[in-house]
């Protein structure tokens, strides 16, 4: 037998992310045999998922707008940066009102979770994440981006932008980690061949 020594794919370094508690609801501690198990209600998972794609339409991290802004400020900056860091504040700035996103394309929604041994979840997570995902797409004005086959050659929008990529992985340990991600760049565009 050939020994392995396992790594993750491409692991992250420390996380340095400023996160915000969105509720303590839908989520416990039990014992078993000895063990802290977390227990997550799909509510959780869907309400986790709802915000994560909301903000991600309409946020930027708290670093990235000081690095715009930094540039305001930078005597090696030309006018044209000062000019472009300018309205990509102003263009966060509307965005972080949550009524129009920073981009019109906001993409295929991808979530990632890393899922312990000591976590319980009660249902399918795929299906509240998914839920969350179309919540928010449904209750904003973000756009659909996803499209459906109804034959060889016709597709429809699905009009909730599903369905989204979901990857759920088993990991050690009592806690549940998520990546949310809204890949654009036309998620669903096609080629013709002339």
């Amino acid at each position: 037998m050939t020994n392995i020594n396992y790594t993750d794919m491409l692991p992250l370094p420390g996380d340095d992310t400023p996160y915000r508690k969105i509720t303590s609801d839908y989520v416990s501690t039990i014992q078993v045999d000895g063990k802290t198990i977390l227990k997550v209600e799909p509510e959780g998972l869907q309400l986790l998922a709802k915000e994560a794609m909301r903000d991600i339409a309409h946020l930027l991290r708290p670093g990235h707008l000081q690095q715009l802004s930094n540039i305001l400020t930078d005597d090696e900056a030309s006018d044209n940066d000062k000019f472009v860091a300018t309205e990509l504040l102003k263009n966060a700035n509307i965005a972080a009102g949550m009524v129009l996103p920073g981009c019109q394309d906001t993409g295929t929604a991808i979530i990632m979770g890393k899922k312990g041994q000591y976590v319980w979840t009660d249902g399918d997570d795929g299906a509240a994440l998914s839920q969350g995902m179309v919540d928010t797409y449904t209750e904003t004005s973000l756009r659909y981006s996803q499209l459906a086959p109804i034959s060889m050659f016709d597709e429809i929008n699905t009009k909730n932008n599903a369905p989204a990529q979901i990857d759920l992985y088993a990991t050690e340990g009592d806690e549940y980690h998520f990546l949310f991600m809204a890949k654009g760049g036309g998620s669903a565009n096609k080629t013709f061949l002339f």
